[in-house]
């Protein structure tokens, strides 16, 4: 299954300079947060294949205008294809928002998750819009990412975490791809394809 991964700024090329042929063999689209409601609306209608997504901490807008024909996976787990995907939107509070959390009520979230954890025997793909803590992530509280990844990878060990939120521009040394104990960890700015 090929899948785009895409998070925090609309690429030009698939919304301005829209091509079909770009997208051809993509089978799922999954966005890791901080884009227009419009642009995620936008591409499942242009591309007829599901798109999921998580929320950034940018898209309190979401609530009065929701992207059309997406599906919202923050906060469960969705199963497409026998592919389990947990979603986790949201970052640390840095200001006034609906998606913001700290590490305490992020754990308290995946707590919540207990029950469907069980009932799927865990999940494969990890949908995130911050990063994981010391992977990717920044030193400053707005792009911190959260220790309870790390465990959450510890234990049930997905092959992906795709995340949002760290903009590659903010940093030369920036990696797309990192590894933590057999997880892939892909930054999914902008846009990313990958192959499962």
């Amino acid at each position: 299954m090929k899948i785009m991964a895409i998070a925090d700024i609309e690429s030009k090329a698939l919304w301005d300079y829209y091509n079909l042929n770009r997208l051809e063999d993509t089978d799922l689209i999954i966005s890791c947060g901080d884009l227009d409601s419009r642009y995620l609306s936008f591409l499942v209608t242009c591309t007829n294949v599901p798109l999921l997504y998580v929320h950034g901490n940018h898209d309190n807008h979401y609530a009065k205008l929701p992207p059309e024909g997406c599906i919202d996976i923050d906060g469960k787990i969705f199963v497409y294809n026998g592919i389990r995907f947990l979603g986790l939107g949201g970052c640390f509070p840095y200001k006034e928002g609906q998606y913001m959390y700290s590490e305490n009520q992020m754990k308290l979230r995946i707590l919540k998750l207990a029950r469907q954890l069980h009932k799927y025997g865990g999940f494969d793909v990890l949908v995130t819009h911050a990063p994981a803590r010391g992977i990717g992530d920044g030193e400053d509280m707005v792009h911190r990412g959260y220790k309870s990844f790390l465990r959450l990878m510890e234990k049930y060990h997905p092959s992906y975490m795709l995340h949002g939120h760290v903009h590659m521009p903010y940093d030369y040394t920036l990696t797309r791809e990192n590894q933590y104990q057999g997880t892939t960890i892909i930054n999914a700015y902008e846009r990313y394809f990958l192959e499962i």
